[in-house]
Formats: structure tokens, C-alpha cells, sequence
């Protein structure tokens, strides 16, 4: 009896030992890969090809910039363009522009600005023009207008002003008490130019050629005050 329950559970044992694993089981570290999408892959790519690109274009824009001639501070117009009113800019070549070239700048000097430029315009030939054509036939004097002699608003090339003559001496004025209203000359503004420390502007008016000595006249006192006219 006793070999017959010796020999069961060694049956036994056997059986439970064949299901342990032999050796310990394998760890990956390694996630499960992704496919790559063919679609993403090319768009990236292509993304990439066009970035370049647009870097080496932009490189060889600002290699191929040329000199041109700007505004260094505001020019009225009807004013004189003078050497200083000029500063030197870097711009791309655009045929929509066709500002003047730096080597052509004695070409703008000494001409007058045809409008208002504002600083940092870029000059082109049609920014200036010989000559004031408000003055053309007729004779450019001019004034010295103390703050009191012109009005506060802005003066332009072209405005029509009146010049009404205001004498300060006892004779002149003695004469203008006895006459129904004082003497005054249609004119036109040629050119207006910058006020001084003491607020004092010079104005240039481009008057006919049979009153340029009485409002030369009246000038040299003084006695001259600049009425703008209603457009």
C-alpha cells in the first residue's frame, strides 16, 4: 500500500513542474510603431522646399537694391529743393516707382516741389519743376510777415491772398482815415518758407508787373498784411 501512494504523488509533482516556464519572460521597452503617411511626409517636404525658396529670394532682393533720392524733412510746395532737403535710401528695383537715382541728384537740386513732400518721399521727376508756375508773366516779390501780418493757417504755392496796406507812420495813416478802404493787391502765393526763431516768414507772391513797385514799397516798411482769400 505504501509504494502505491509514494508512486501517485510523485505523478503529481511532475505534472505541476511541466507548467512552470522554463526561464524568466522577455520585457520589450519598444512602443509599437506608426505608419508613416506618405501624404503628411510630402506635404512636409514640399513645406520645407518653399520655405527655401522664399529665403533665397529674399536674400537675393536685398543684394539687388539700388540708391535712390528721398526727403530728409518736409518741402512745401513752391519751395526751392536744396541739397540738405535730400537723404540717400536703399530701395528694391520697381518699375511702378521710378524714383530718381542718387547719381541724378544735381538734376533735383535748385528746382521747385511741385506739391507738399513729406519726409521720407522717395523723389521722382514729377516731384519738382523749374520755376513756379504761379509766377509765370508775373513779378515775384517778397514779404517779410511778422505773426500779426498773415494768417495762422498754413500757406501753400497757389493760394490767393489779398495784400491790404497797413502804414504805421502818422502821414500814411492820416491818408487812410480819408479814404474809404485802405490799398490792396491781388496776389498770388509763389512759395512759403520756413518761420523763423523769432516767427517771423518770408513769403514769396507772384503779383502783376504794374504793382510790384508800390507793394515793394510797402514792404521795405513793413506795412503789408496778407489776407487769405476764400476759395
Amino acid at each position: 500500500m505504501s509504494t502505491t501512494f509514494s508512486t501517485r504523488k510523485s505523478s503529481k509533482g511532475a505534472g505541476a513542474a511541466a507548467t512552470v516556464p522554463a526561464g524568466p519572460v522577455p520585457i520589450t521597452q519598444e512602443a509599437p510603431r506608426r505608419r508613416r503617411r506618405p501624404v503628411v511626409v510630402g506635404a512636409g517636404l514640399a513645406l520645407a522646399a518653399v520655405g527655401a525658396l522664399v529665403a533665397v529670394w529674399q536674400v537675393d532682393e536685398a543684394g539687388n537694391r539700388v540708391s535712390v533720392i528721398a526727403l530728409a524733412h518736409d518741402v512745401k510746395a513752391g519751395e526751392t529743393v536744396k541739397k540738405g532737403d535730400l537723404v540717400v535710401a536703399q530701395v528694391a528695383p520697381d518699375p511702378a516707382l521710378a524714383p530718381v537715382p542718387v547719381s541724378r541728384s544735381s538734376d533735383i537740386v535748385g528746382k521747385t516741389a511741385a506739391s507738399d513732400l513729406p519726409k521720407g518721399t522717395l523723389v521722382t521727376d514729377a516731384s519738382v519743376r523749374v520755376g513756379s508756375p504761379v509766377a509765370r508773366g508775373r513779378d515775384t516779390v517778397g514779404i517779410l510777415a511778422k505773426p500779426g501780418q498773415l494768417p495762422a493757417q498754413q500757406l501753400h504755392s497757389g493760394d490767393t491772398v489779398m495784400l491790404v496796406h497797413t502804414p504805421q507812420d502818422d502821414a500814411g495813416a492820416a491818408k487812410s482815415a480819408t479814404q474809404a478802404a485802405p490799398d490792396s493787391i491781388t496776389a498770388v502765393i509763389a512759395g512759403v518758407a520756413a518761420p523763423d526763431a523769432n516767427g517771423a516768414v518770408v513769403v514769396d507772391v507772384a503779383v502783376a508787373g504794374t504793382n510790384s513797385a508800390s507793394l515793394a514799397a510797402w514792404t521795405a516798411k513793413g506795412a503789408v498784411t496778407l489776407v487769405l482769400k476764400a476759395s
